[in-house]
């Protein structure tokens, strides 16, 4: 019986990943195909495997600039996020009144608000800031990295904030009794403590900020701006869509994500769970 029930759960497993790799499968199949073959069969393997296609999508994307402008919005979102959540999250768990509960539950709601309900609002205000503050929030790849920490702070505080509870506070008092600053106290006994949850917030930030679309598609206009998630709507025309090419350039966009996470998953429930349990 048991030997049953986990051939069953095997092949489970094989279909479930099967049937979340097949869109993966016909996307990298249909961009070396030309037109007339991905339409006679899109499952099937190309007659030849050339790169032709990729070039094309290559130059129809200005692919350096848009690579370069979403590692730019990317990495900066990214350590931010880290530098001000984890200082925030420091803070609230080391003043332990009713004010930093409050506060922290703000963060923590946050994280259910969908940005679908926002967005317009959200695109209002910063009109309205770049109209009468003079402040350029809208095309801009600051405005964009300023409305990323927003978004992204709520999970990452709630994360730092639970592993926090598990550095002793005797090191920081033993620091400070050392003349320690509370700036130096952070920086050099506190923040090094925080490697394994601070890998899993960049990890899951450079995630949502390099596959996000729609934000950047509200902020950004010019197209020298746009970001190589935003690139890919060139192949997806008024009356028609280059599907090949659309198909290389969607492929080089999550390659660099896909390597990434490949290399990074390991520390990613490794520091949720940690994060949440302690």
């Amino acid at each position: 019986m048991k030997h049953t029930a986990k051939t069953v759960v095997s092949v489970l497993i094989a279909v479930l990943a099967l049937a979340f790799l097949s869109p993966i499968y016909i996307m990298l199949v249909n961009s070396f195909k030309t037109r007339s073959e991905l339409y006679e069969n899109a499952l099937a393997l190309p007659s030849s495997f050339s790169f032709e296609y990729y070039a094309s999508a290559v130059a129809k994307m200005n692919f350096l600039t848009v690579f370069g402008n979403s590692l730019y919005v990317t990495l900066a979102t990214v350590v931010f996020v880290v530098v001000l959540s984890s200082m925030t999250a420091w803070m609230l768990v080391r003043q332990d009144h009713a004010l930093s509960k409050v506060i922290f539950l703000l963060f923590v709601a946050t994280m259910l608000i969908p940005f679908q309900t926002l967005m317009m609002p959200l695109m209002q205000v910063m009109d309205w800031i770049r109209t009468y503050l003079h402040i350029p929030m809208l095309n801009t790849h600051e405005g964009l990295i300023f409305m990323n920490i927003g978004f992204h702070a709520g999970i990452a505080v709630f994360l730092y904030h639970g592993f926090m509870k598990s550095i002793p506070i005797a090191l920081e008092e033993a620091a400070i009794l050392d003349g320690c600053t509370k700036f130096g106290v952070f920086w050099r006994i506190v923040f090094p403590l925080l490697k394994t949850i601070t890998v899993t917030v960049a990890i899951l930030d450079v995630i949502s900020s390099w596959n996000d679309y729609l934000l950047p598609s509200l902020v950004l206009s010019d197209k020298g701006l746009r970001t190589i998630q935003l690139s890919t709507f060139y192949f997806f025309g008024e009356f028609t869509i280059v599907w090949n090419q659309a198909m290389a350039g969607l492929t080089l966009t999550i390659v660099p994500i896909v390597l990434f996470y490949a290399f990074a998953q390991k520390y990613i429930i490794k520091g949720i769970a940690a994060g949440a349990v302690k």
